[in-house]
């Protein structure tokens, strides 16, 4: 019926919209007609149907009226997002109460096509039920500013402050909307409190620090050490030699490997993951708590687990001189880089050592030292790196595309008070682990995609052609082009670009412009195929004590390969969908958490450099301004108002300012020498003056634009850009 009223609706020819003429269309009897009309005002409340001053009904879009999402700026401006390519402009004084993610009803301003104004006539679901903030008193009463500016002062019920005082960092749970009321339900610690400001980001994406009770008490029944019992069926290796290679700091170790040269001059790269899913079985309060947390948090002086300590660090954990169950995938390569053979075994390992990147890097440029204590496994390091290259090199011939963009490590002091920031390192140990990892994913996806039934797939589709465009508008200028016809990209094409920029000035950015315009990787229950990769099948296997999704793969291979168990295959195709879309949303708050603290810490570590000098060059230029990067990826925002030498003008299609006057421009991936003139902790934003053209005392003045799409034009739209990818080495992933 629903779909029927909607389809009815929204003929434009169709005349019969009241009440009446509706019970008479649809046959409603008398003793239905007030279930009817429940339906018709649940739908007018889900904004699926509207009704006139004439109480008639139509589809919202009939009318003007659209239904979206409100992404409100700090400003208090916002856009509506309606599809995928179409959205509104929503003006401050006209916004109606909304706040940033909630679901609204706008209505369009004007009958010209053109126009992409609207104002917000109703709100349909707020998005917003949980606050972080700071408590303050005002003339006697209890408020919480909000961290987030855009939700502004919130008034706290008398009746549940819970003790918290000014000064404290709180969890409030929203109570009202008009006006914002809510009641403290968390003291987070004080304001100076070390840690306080991390734990405030976690906390504001909902994030869990603790498990549940029924967590830990399962978990109590978990041995320390692997149950004889779980021997039977798995082949032993423990007397193979097999290392795990991570960083200095890592403690939840779910990969190692093995190699060996076989008489026919291929590779045998045996790769050995932590068999999670023996002890975290379908539906146990440890995986319900796993599929809602997802994945791990990677944070700059803590990790939030997927899984609690006692397996990640422990049990699961490959640590080295004990015996550990995992799921091991063996490869036959060739000198080609070609997986000719491969088999996927229940094992038992020995871990023989715990290898660092730092000391395989020594081992592999001639440390005599490392080379020495580590005698026993120097030449299996160097095979690894025979394979890799050849690895590496099978990958650029097939086109997959190496963004290697620069990533920050932050360094905190004990108090969490940020003492630099440095660029993260990746040497020829990485580069090697990345190449085992992806071989081994791309063979677990190959397998279960011939075997056909329900699977979990990482995918990351062709990009769009508009993104493609606007990444040209960019590119050709610097001397970049994309040949053939962008409606069937190859992924040889932009590796080529990548290729073509690297070692130059404009690489950096470059590669960041690429990779924003790439669509973002995800979860898939479909083998969609990986275009960064240039592969037609992946999946996540690699990391199942840090990802749902590795965890499940190896469920699934339990299932169908070990218990070779095919009658509950419409269980997981019911459920594997499921998985897939909460691990997507998983990974993107996690990410998006691990991004707000690390641009914090940065705009902290910034606002004890105020006044000095740096130079770094320009990653972005926007109608207001430009930001520019540092070498050690800090980035700050050089405001049109604090050019003094001219008035700019913004060129949109060359993407560069322009002075009036002096003709003087600043363009992409320029260098140039700024002064930090501020850096907001809370806000996490940092801001420049060009070293060389900054007036200090002056009236700002109002820039002049062209081009603009809009004259308060969202700030800097994508600035952060596709951040998954470049993050998933720290997140214990490969793309």
């Amino acid at each position: 019926m629903r779909e029927e009223i909607l389809r009815l609706l929204s003929d434009d020819h169709n005349h019969e919209r009241t009440i009446q003429d509706l019970t008479r269309i649809f046959k409603i009897k008398s003793e239905d007609f007030a279930d009817f009309m429940k339906l018709l005002n649940q739908l007018e409340d889900d904004g699926e149907i509207v009704r006139d001053q004439f109480n008639q009904y139509f589809t919202p879009e009939s009318l003007g009226y659209f239904k979206g999402i409100l992404q409100l700026n700090k400003k208090g401006f916002g856009f509506v997002k309606v599809a995928e390519d179409k959205e509104f402009f929503v003006r401050s004084n006209l916004v109606n109460g909304a706040l940033n993610g909630d679901t609204v009803i706008i209505h369009k301003l004007n009958d010209d096509p053109h126009s992409d104004e609207a104002s917000i006539v109703r709100v349909l679901e707020h998005n917003i039920k949980d606050v972080v903030g700071l408590v303050v008193k005002l003339k006697g009463k209890t408020y919480v500013n909000a961290d987030d500016s855009r939700i502004g002062q919130i008034r706290i019920n008398d009746a549940h402050i819970k003790g918290a005082m000014p000064g404290h960092k709180v969890i409030v749970h929203i109570t009202s909307y008009k006006p914002l009321r809510g009641d403290i339900v968390e003291i987070i610690g004080h304001k100076n409190d070390p840690g306080v400001d991390i734990l405030s980001i976690v906390y504001d994406h909902g994030i869990h620090i603790d498990f549940p009770e029924e967590v830990y008490q399962q978990v109590e029944n978990i041995p320390d050490e692997i149950d004889p019992a779980g021997m039977k069926g798995r082949t032993d290796l423990r007397d193979m030699l097999i290392v795990t290679i991570d960083g200095d700091e890592a403690k939840d170790l779910d990969d190692a490997i093995s190699l060996r040269k076989l008489e026919n001059k291929h590779y045998e790269l045996g790769v050995h993951i932590a068999d999670v899913s023996y002890y975290v079985e379908e539906g146990t309060p440890l995986d319900l708590e796993a599929v809602d947390r997802g994945t791990s948090v990677y944070l700059v002086d803590r990790v939030i687990p997927m899984l609690p300590h006692k397996l990640s660090n422990g049990i699961c954990s490959l640590n080295e001189g004990v015996d550990r169950y995992t799921i091991s995938c063996f490869m036959e390569i060739d000198q080609k880089g070609q997986v000719v053979d491969h088999r996927i075994l229940p094992t038992v390992i020995h871990s023989t050592h715990r290898m660092t990147y730092t000391n395989v890097n020594k081992i592999l440029d001639g440390d005599q030292e490392m080379r020495k204590k580590y005698a026993d496994s120097v030449e299996l390091f160097e095979t690894m790196k025979e394979l890799s290259d050849i690895l590496t090199r099978a990958r650029n011939i097939r086109g997959a595309i190496d963004f290697d963009t620069d990533e920050a490590k932050i360094i905190v002091d004990e108090k969490g008070k940020p003492i630099d920031v440095q660029l993260r390192v990746r040497g020829e140990s990485d580069r090697m682990i990345e190449s085992f990892m992806l071989a081994a994913n791309e063979t677990v996806a190959e397998h279960f995609k011939w075997l056909d039934v329900p699977f979990i797939y990482r995918v990351h589709e062709t990009p769009k052609k508009n993104k493609l465009e606007q990444f040209l508008a960019i590119a050709k200028p610097l001397g970049y082009n994309i040949h053939g016809s962008l409606d069937d990209i190859k992924p040889k094409e932009l590796a080529k670009i990548i290729t073509k920029s690297k070692g130059k000035p404009e690489h950096p950015v470059i590669s960041t412009l690429l990779l924003r315009s790439m669509q973002k990787a995800r979860y898939s229950e479909l083998c969609l195929g990986h275009f960064g990769l240039a592969d037609e099948y992946y999946t996540h296997f690699t990391s199942p004590i840090r990802r749902y999704p590795d965890l499940l793969v190896h469920r699934l291979i339990r299932n169908y390969l070990f218990n070779e168990n095919y009658s509950n295959i419409e269980h997981f195709a019911e459920v594997v969908p499921q998985l897939a879309d909460s691990s997507s949303d998983c990974e993107k708050r996690a990410v998006d958490t691990e991004y707000d603290v690390d641009d914090m810490k940065k705009a902290e570590y910034m606002s004890y450099h105020i006044g000095e000098k740096f130079k770094g060059i320009i990653s972005s230029v926007t109608s207001f301004g430009f930001f520019v990067e540092l070498p050690n990826t800090i980035e700050g925002l050089v405001h049109i108002t604090d050019l003094a030498d001219d008035y700019y003008i913004y060129d949109e299609k060359q993407l560069m300012l322009i002075g009036q006057r002096t003709r003087k421009m600043y363009r992409l991936s320029d260098t140039v020498e700024v002064i930090v003139k501020d850096a907001n902790k809370l806000e996490k934003q940092v801001d420049f003056v060009d070293a060389n053209n900054y007036a200090k005392s002056r009236k700002p003045r109002r820039a002049k634009h062209s081009s603009i799409a809009h004259p308060t034009s969202r700030k800097h739209k994508e600035h952060r850009g596709q951040r998954t990818h470049t993050r998933a080495r720290r997140r214990g992933g490969k793309r």
